[in-house]
């Protein structure tokens, strides 16, 4: 009985032992992970014209499109820059008459569309000195 009380307390120590000498990460593997998934994105274009056929009530017979090509910028929230792409455009509403022009950020992760910002208050400082050239792939959306 007794060895069985010394084996246990053994091994409790063993495991509250191990618990012990767990660390949290560092500062700089932080940094390190986060700059692991900084992949500039190859087909934005691609992604942005999926995502905004699902985005938009009515994709078709947009106006004025134009898209920046993705820089690496601060992101409210994020502890880093990503790659963002931004995106200008006049859609449609539900009703068929122009909603305006309006302003979006695409943001990458690892190369990929993680989100996509939409509020002035998040594109603002974002999209200000956006570079835009056409993206006339965008007026040519369907449903």
């Amino acid at each position: 009985m007794m060895r069985r009380s010394i084996v246990a307390a053994i091994v409790a120590t063993l495991l509250l032992g191990g618990c012990a000498t767990r660390t949290e990460p560092t500062q700089a593997e932080l940094t390190a992970q986060w700059e692991e998934r900084n992949v500039a994105p190859v087909n934005y274009k691609a992604d942005l014209l999926a995502y905004m056929r699902t985005y938009l009530n009515d994709p078709t017979r947009i106006r004025g499109a134009a898209v920046s090509p993705p820089q690496r910028k601060t992101v409210i929230g994020n502890p880093g820059e990503r790659y963002v792409a931004c995106v200008r455009y006049d859609a449609r509403k539900s009703g068929g008459d122009y909603a305006g022009v309006k302003v979006g950020a695409a943001v990458y992760s690892s190369g990929k569309l993680d989100r996509f910002l939409d509020t002035p208050r998040e594109t603002g400082e974002i999209c200000k000195d956006a570079a835009y050239q056409p993206f006339p792939e965008l007026q040519q959306l369907t449903r």
